[in-house]
């Protein structure tokens, strides 16, 4: 493994005021990756007193405490991985009613990740009873760990998702929302909305599928109270589709899994990768004569945009599971050319990720499930049950599937899930501009091997010579 070393003895601060300059760190001889996709030959500088990233007009011709050689590789933005069931033992849908043990749990994963380069998660809970919810939900806030990855919030897949699309999800727990808004109350806790401060601190990721009873009319008061709204595990057509993202949906979960396929005729979800950025009246006479068949009425606010002679249209963000095996890569070249602007990398994730772990059968949400490689599938089925996918090979991989640059892959694991999950993240994580978050990741420049990975300004994992 090529190495990289850090740089004579701490230097003395002179007075120059804030920061501290014992506390600077420069990183030298690197590409920063930035999040057009490109690199840019270039030092930086971060403050491991308030964990930012400094900018470099402001210290110039300053002496940092320690200085970093890079060695010619990438520097990075962290990894945000937006899908992460479990991970290294650790299942974020199982709760044991400790929360003490349970955050227990969130701290091991958190200590582990960054050594993919992964430096914040939104733990994913995969449909379980209302009660699990109440209990989970609130320990899943926003926070950060010492020498580990930090929590941005809660993603939700489930409960309220199609029967026939439910890939691994328990049947027995899926719902729907007959008294709209007030069923997902029910399931979720009204607390769970937040006061406007909690709002801006925690990410709140909810995954459904919108042809469910009472989802798509659900949709406006949901992003309304700060959470954002995923397309996934639905049997949603293009009109039902396209009706949702007008209505304040964003993103698709996992695409290509848990959603019909790509037809020429009815392109369904997938197809929104394709669609124009401006609905003409002939494109919305469309949608609203297929939801005409609905009993339930369309929300005040849908009902308006349809009745405009064109609307513009902003195509969703979508995730992809970049392991091979969830979606093939002719297929990941297909999207990421339909619209690489929205590709977002996630893992997907389950607490049986670990690469010591040996091939074999294993236990995974109280059900058998055999491990093959990098393919987790249920027990006697070819049904997949999640990944076992790291985000540094998510990156790779895009880059092979895709050909493209290593840094563009590298966008859709940073800059993009940062944007996608709102402005209060987006500004302080998934990029290298002053004020940052200096959550980093250093990367080989050829193969994208994860050689070390720094939180808030403090290096917290580098890899042993020959290490994978």
């Amino acid at each position: 493994m090529p190495s990289f070393s850090a740089c004579g003895p701490p230097t003395a601060a002179t007075s120059l005021g804030e920061p501290d300059l014992n506390t600077i760190v420069q990183f030298t001889n690197c590409d920063l990756a930035l999040p057009d996709g490109t690199l840019k030959t270039a030092n930086l500088w971060v403050d491991t007193a308030s964990g930012r990233i400094l900018d470099a007009q402001q210290i110039q011709g300053v002496r940092p405490a320690r200085v970093v050689d890079l060695d010619g590789h990438i520097l990075a933005p962290g990894f945000i991985d937006i899908q992460l069931n479990g991970a290294f033992g650790v299942d974020f849908s199982v709760y044991s009613g400790d929360p003490v043990a349970y955050e227990t749990g969130l701290r091991h994963v958190a200590s582990r990740l960054v050594q993919t380069g992964v430096t914040s998660f939104v733990p994913t809970t995969i449909s379980q009873h209302s009660t699990l919810y109440r209990e989970v939900l609130p320990l899943l806030r926003a926070q950060s760990f010492p020498n580990g990855a930090n929590i941005l919030g809660w993603h939700a897949e489930g409960p309220f998702l199609s029967r026939s699309k439910r890939g691994a999800h328990n049947p027995d727990v899926l719902l729907s929302a007959p008294n709209g808004i007030d069923s997902l109350r029910e399931v979720y806790g009204g607390a769970r909305e937040g006061s406007e401060s909690e709002k801006e601190g925690t990410v709140k990721l909810l995954t459904l599928a919108p042809e469910v009873d009472g989802l798509l009319e659900s949709i406006p008061a949901l992003v309304s109270k700060g959470i954002t709204v995923s397309l996934g595990h639905t049997t949603a057509t293009s009109a039902v589709a396209t009706a949702a993202v007008l209505s304040g949906a964003s993103m698709i979960t996992h695409l290509y899994n848990a959603m019909p396929s790509l037809h020429h005729r009815e392109p369904s979800l997938i197809g929104l990768l394709g669609a124009p950025s401006l609905l003409d009246s002939d494109a919305l006479a469309e949608v609203q004569r297929e939801l005409s068949t609905r009993s339930r009425p369309l929300s005040a606010q849908l009902s308006e945009t349809l009745a405009q002679p064109s609307v513009p249209f902003q195509r969703p963000w979508w995730g992809l599971i970049a392991d091979g095996v969830h979606c093939h890569p002719h297929a990941a070249r297909i999207a990421y050319a339909a619209h690489p602007e929205g590709c977002i990398l996630v893992t997907d994730a389950v607490a049986l990720l670990d690469p010591t772990k040996p091939d074999g059968e294993y236990q995974w949400d109280g059900r058998a499930v055999e491990k093959r490689g990098a393919r987790l599938t249920l027990q006697g089925t070819d049904t997949l049950a999640c990944s076992l996918a790291t985000m540094s090979l998510c990156v790779y991989n895009l880059s092979k599937f895709a050909s493209i640059p290593l840094a563009q892959a590298i966008a859709c694991a940073t800059s993009h899930p940062a944007r996608a999950l709102g402005p209060h993240v987006a500004a302080r994580k998934g990029h290298l501009g002053a004020g940052a978050d200096a959550d980093l990741v250093v990367l080989d420049r050829e193969s994208g091997e994860v050689l070390a990975t720094w939180v808030a300004g403090v290096e917290v994992w580098r890899a042993e010579k020959g290490a994978l």
